[in-house]
């Protein structure tokens, strides 16, 4: 992606290594289908929580935080972002790991740059974030910038996850909802020149919604158990056909809720899990260990 030579030093620094294979990936319908793999013929579960504890200070810290990690306070950066994310011992039903998957999908795959940390402006540890997940803008100032307002569903359940997520986008692309919206993310954008002045022009109340629809790409993070990865324990050839259908099908099921939709445009990415307690557990005491350093 091009970036200003004034562009703040988190862009400039290496995101984490690829990890999840893009197994299906259809720019014109806006569709990617994320493949974790396995190893010695167990998913790999432990390896994407470590890939998600890497987006950590991404995903919660302010650009300054993040530009000025250094040698004498990574430990602490590293330790606060991990209390942002939440504290409490209820932590089965929380979806803020789908909003780190979210959020390492569309830096992973579009390049995008992250137009603000909401996880920053939390007033407590474990209140849970209102409105969109993501903010992100995709694209560059030569050939024209997207807003990129996200939505993700930690579910291990396809058909609820479906259900839930178009309910909650249909609220928020009501003209109300999305003004109120745009008006608290002018107030936290976390990006430099020229990418702010873009996005606050995007943003203002000037800027008919006709014309802001036409920027905007919704990104959609949806996990479910997947009946394809727990069936089998390799990247074979039967793996690679049924997860491609499998997450056909689901394309094709969020495809149909979406009819009653904003016309804006939208990008699916669909995460199959084997078994979302099991990851689920594991994420809690991983970030449990990040809180303890």
């Amino acid at each position: 992606m091009e970036t200003h030579p004034n562009s703040l030093s988190i862009y400039k620094m290496k995101k984490p290594a690829p990890f999840w294979e893009t197994r299906v990936h259809d720019l014109q319908r806006g569709l990617s289908g994320l493949c974790v793999g396995y190893e010695q013929k167990v998913w790999r579960y432990d390896d994407l929580v470590d890939y998600a504890m890497e987006w950590l200070p991404e995903f919660c810290l302010t650009s300054k935080e993040r530009g000025d990690i250094a040698a004498h306070n990574a430990v602490q950066r590293v330790k606060k972002a991990a209390h942002l994310i939440y504290t409490t011992p209820k932590y089965k039903n929380r979806g803020e790991f789908g909003e780190i998957f979210l959020h390492a999908a569309i830096r992973e795959v579009f390049d995008s740059i992250p137009a603000i940390s909401k996880f920053f402006y939390k007033s407590s540890h474990n209140e849970t974030v209102k409105g969109f997940d993501c903010v992100h803008i995709v694209g560059n100032t030569a050939k024209g910038l997207q807003l990129w307002l996200g939505e993700s569903k930690f579910y291990n359940n396809i058909s609820a996850a479906i259900r839930d997520v178009t309910k909650e986008l249909k609220l928020h692309f009501q003209k109300g909802f999305l003004r109120n919206e745009f008006v608290l993310i002018g107030n936290k954008i976390d990006i430099d020149e020229p990418h702010k002045t873009v996005v606050e022009n995007l943003l203002s109340n000037r800027t008919s919604l006709d014309a802001v629809f036409q920027k905007i790409c919704s990104p959609i993070m949806l996990t479910y158990d997947s009946d394809t990865v727990s069936q089998h324990d390799s990247i074979c050839e039967s793996y690679k056909n049924s997860f491609e259908m499998e997450i056909e099908k689901n394309y094709a099921a969020f495809q149909k809720a979406c009819t009653a939709l904003p016309k804006i445009s939208f990008h699916l990415f669909l995460l199959p899990l084997a078994n979302k307690i099991k990851l689920v557990k594991k994420l809690d005491s991983k970030l449990k260990a990040y809180q303890n350093l």
